[in-house]
């Protein structure tokens, strides 16, 4: 699975760019704000029809204009396809498979497989359960149309669930409403749960060798999956929490305030690892969640790193880029002086400044 091109109009700070990739390592270089990590954002667009900034789409598109477009061409085992992204200030973006629309934007999921890193995810260890959840839910979705659906009826269901609980305030006589929610919710939640627990143990296999190699075997470190509530006591649990839920007007109970815990043997990483210790394990997870991706998908995917190698030190700089070499990769950095010391190999390099991109392949190779 590899990018080919991509073609941006009016999309952050960019007025109109096209990109030629190379199905090695592609590096983008220049100073920090220039938009660098704006062209890995469009492509997690084209792969999840979302920023994975949490921005809006209005946020998306260059000041002063009303709308954007992303154009990407892929090749998903040897067929070529085409993504295309019509984002509007006011209205809903519109998507299109190979020159047909789509209904529903969940359509896109799984069309093409990217793993995104940046800093932030570096902190994933020691920051909050949502993020955590994010993790857990953005892959999954990528990997499980089923899964998809799930989730996607879930969050409704709450939603819904939440909006009543917060109208019985007003009339008491919906209360008994909240049963056919909760019937609902304990359907998809439990499906949530065990695929959740399928995920986590899948990715245990391939975490425990990763991070033994990172951390010289001196570690075990090992994902356990923290549920809210257990599958089987889900509606009991809900049934027992509804006088809270109705005082907080919200849902208490249920997958969406899972969480996942880090271990090294016996010890939590979040509560009492080190910086170093939180840091390795992100790396870990992250090179996992690349194995984990080739295992469900038979092919490859698409890595995004944005930034990453300067938070890391020497040895797992040269751990992380010897682990990607057969993946086609997009990588921006402020110097290229990672690579250069670590005789890395780079395919195609693109200078980028104040939105715009040249193409310095031939230039760098001559040096």
């Amino acid at each position: 699975m590899i990018i080919k091109s991509l073609e941006l109009c009016d999309y952050r700070n960019y007025k109109e760019l096209h990109m030629h990739f190379h199905e090695g390592t592609n590096v983008l270089y220049g100073d920090n704000a220039q938009g660098k990590t704006n062209v890995l954002e469009s492509i997690y667009v084209c792969a999840t029809t979302k920023s994975h900034r949490g921005s809006k789409d209005r946020e998306l598109i260059r000041f002063s204009k009303d709308e954007a477009h992303i154009r990407m061409f892929v090749e998903k085992y040897g067929i070529d396809h085409k993504i295309d992204i019509h984002l509007k200030k006011n209205k809903s973006k519109g998507v299109a498979i190979d020159g047909i629309p789509i209904k529903k934007s969940s359509e896109l999921m799984g069309m093409i497989n990217v793993v995104f890193f940046s800093p932030e995810d570096l902190a994933i260890i020691k920051n909050g359960p949502s993020e955590r959840r994010h993790f857990i839910d953005m892959e999954l979705c990528q990997l499980n149309k089923v899964y998809l659906h799930d989730a996607a009826n879930y969050n409704r269901i709450i939603s819904q669930r939440n909006n009543l609980l917060k109208q019985v305030h007003y009339d008491e006589s919906l209360k008994d409403l909240i049963d056919v929610w909760d019937e609902q919710l304990v359907h998809y939640g439990i499906r949530i749960i065990q695929e959740r627990e399928r995920f986590i143990s899948r990715l245990n296999e391939l975490i425990i060798p990763i991070h033994q190699k990172l951390s010289g075997r001196k570690e075990n470190l090992k994902i356990v999956y923290e549920p809210n509530v257990v599958g089987e006591e889900f509606a009991e649990q809900l049934l027992r929490r509804r006088h809270h839920d109705l005082k907080s007007k919200s849902t208490t109970v249920g997958p969406h305030r899972d969480d996942m815990g880090f271990y090294i043997d016996d010890m939590n990483v979040r509560q009492y690892g080190s910086q170093g210790q939180q840091r390795t394990a992100a790396l870990s997870l992250k090179l996992a969640e690349i194995d984990l991706v080739k295992q469900f998908i038979k092919d490859t995917p698409i890595l995004l790193l944005d930034d990453v190698l300067s938070e890391l030190d020497s040895f797992r700089q040269n751990y992380l880029l010897e682990s990607i070499r057969e993946i086609q990769t997009v990588i921006t950095c402020t110097g290229l002086d990672e690579f250069i010391n670590s005789q890395f190999n780079i395919d195609r390099i693109f200078k980028v400044n104040n939105g715009s991109i040249e193409n310095q392949q031939q230039e760098v190779k001559d040096e």
